[in-house]
């Protein structure tokens, strides 16, 4: 078996030759988060072309998917509650041309 060398002094060690000093000020700027938000609207309002409607939901329809979750809910439509056409008159009349009651 080989036994391992003890480390020589003075090796592998850090030293302070050549090391820049950094500024805990400068360090805070170049971390600090840049606001994007003039650049983005900037972006967003120039392009201002806006797609056909028919278009915009062929779209949709295909990238909504085949699970009931992502169909959009169908809308019923609203049924008028059915009423006579007759009114009471006429079935009196109709009642007296039929069975002959006067």
């Amino acid at each position: 078996r080989r036994r391992k060398r003890a480390p020589e002094p003075g090796r592998n060690k850090p030293t302070v030759k050549g090391r820049v000093v950094k500024s805990a000020i400068e360090e805070y700027h170049k971390k600090k988060p840049v606001n994007h938000l003039r650049e983005n609207l900037q972006y967003m309002l120039k392009g201002r072309l806006v797609a056909d409607k028919a278009i915009t939901e062929k779209v949709l329809a295909q990238n909504r998917g085949r699970k009931s979750k992502d169909q959009p809910p169908e809308k019923a439509e609203k049924k008028k509650p059915e009423g006579t056409v007759f009114t009471e008159e006429d079935f009196r009349k109709f009642e007296r041309e039929y069975f002959g009651i006067p």
